[in-house]
């Protein structure tokens, strides 16, 4: 698996734990929740700016995952291996 692919899977990990951690009620200053904020919202910013608000539900968390692997699979056809 090229290194662009597992950059991916590490960052959709990422991803994952964010949300995880946006269900538990942390300190705001949690070094592990300034981190994730860091790495994950430059990417759900702007997706959040396009989405129609959901009552409440935040999206934009699956539209990056879904993103990401879609561009991992095409990645990865063109290196010429089997996903």
């Amino acid at each position: 698996m090229p290194l662009l692919a597992r950059l991916i899977d590490l960052y959709s990990l990422v991803v994952l734990v964010a949300v995880i951690l946006s269900w538990v009620p942390l300190d705001p200053r949690s070094p592990l929740l300034t981190i994730t904020r860091r790495l994950t919202e430059p990417a759900l910013a702007p997706i959040r700016k396009v989405l129609p608000p959901m009552g409440g539900l935040d999206l934009s968390p699956m539209v990056l995952l879904i993103a990401l692997q879609i561009f991992k699979g095409i990645l990865i056809q063109g290196d010429g291996e089997q996903p």
